[in-house]
């Protein structure tokens, strides 16, 4: 199973965890792939993640199956030749948009499963992963909140969320979408910049039941929970984000203990992650 993740050396806690998460419930090999970049943006610079974090992460999913393996792949020429100019001063940090140039990675595999590194597995969902893809150049699930608001095709909810996406990188080649949406990040200043970009100018996307990415409460069925923020009406109107890597939030805020043993691992590990990026120069 092929896993992206983007962003820069922030990411680092989500995506342990959500590599736990999948290493629990995927029996297969994950091949999983850190997009990252060094970034400058509204005077703050971003670091790329790290190659000893890379090196960590590799050892602990090889240590499961030694078949599975963590790469890291720095894109920072690709990112300076073409940044998302318009979009380089929103609430959502440059490394959101790293994901949009992995049609110019040709060692990443035509087949993959993007994660936000706040997304958490639930149940195996190797049944998702497998779909048939067809003529899709994505296959991902409504957004929560923004399939009231926006809208592009004919159907009354098609305004898809980001945090997970099924990539058929052949199809996205071929119809040129990923570079349709940087070019429209370049030049248009957007609220949620790569994920209506990529809602606006698809021309064949799929949509999935809301239990492969969950982001409200946990059902059931789900197989993602997306912890993005919430929005609340009562007792006012406000919002609410608590991450994975919060475990004290999780349980004081959320009330969610469904992957206490998954965050007492990541509690158990984070210091030689942590280690792991703290005395790294690259």
């Amino acid at each position: 199973m092929n896993i992206l993740y983007s962003g820069d050396a922030r990411i680092s806690d989500g995506v342990l965890i959500s590599i736990l998460s999948l290493l629990k419930h995927v029996r297969q090999p994950l091949h999983i792939y850190l997009l990252t970049a060094a970034m400058t943006a509204n005077g703050q610079h971003y670091a790329p993640v790290k190659d000893t974090t890379a090196a960590f992460l590799n050892r602990l999913v090889s240590q499961r199956n030694p078949q599975s393996t963590v790469k890291k792949i720095d894109i920072t020429a690709l990112f300076t030749a073409d940044p998302p100019l318009a979009n380089m001063a929103t609430r959502f940090t440059p490394g959101c948009m790293l994901r949009l140039y992995s049609d110019q990675v040709p060692e990443l595999p035509d087949r993959l499963l993007y994660l936000d590194a706040d997304v958490v597995c639930r149940q195996d969902p190797t049944d998702f992963y497998a779909q048939d893809l067809g003529q899709a150049e994505f296959v991902g699930v409504l957004d929560h909140y923004g399939k009231w608001f926006f809208h592009h095709a004919l159907r009354p909810f098609d305004y898809i969320n980001s945090g997970v996406l099924l990539l058929n990188m052949p199809q996205i080649r071929k119809t040129g979408l990923f570079a349709k949406t940087r070019e429209r990040c370049r030049t248009r200043k957007m609220f949620m910049p790569d994920q209506s970009a990529l809602n606006k100018l698809a021309v064949h996307k799929r949509l999935a039941p809301a239990k492969y990415n969950e982001q409200h409460d946990m059902k059931p069925d789900t197989v993602f929970q997306h912890f993005s923020t919430r929005l609340f009406f009562f007792p006012y109107f406000h919002t609410q984000t608590v991450k994975p890597w919060q475990p004290q939030a999780m349980h004081q805020v959320l009330h969610v203990h469904a992957y206490d043993d998954i965050l007492k691992e990541y509690t158990a590990l984070a210091p030689a992650l942590k280690g792991s990026y703290s005395h790294d120069k690259n």
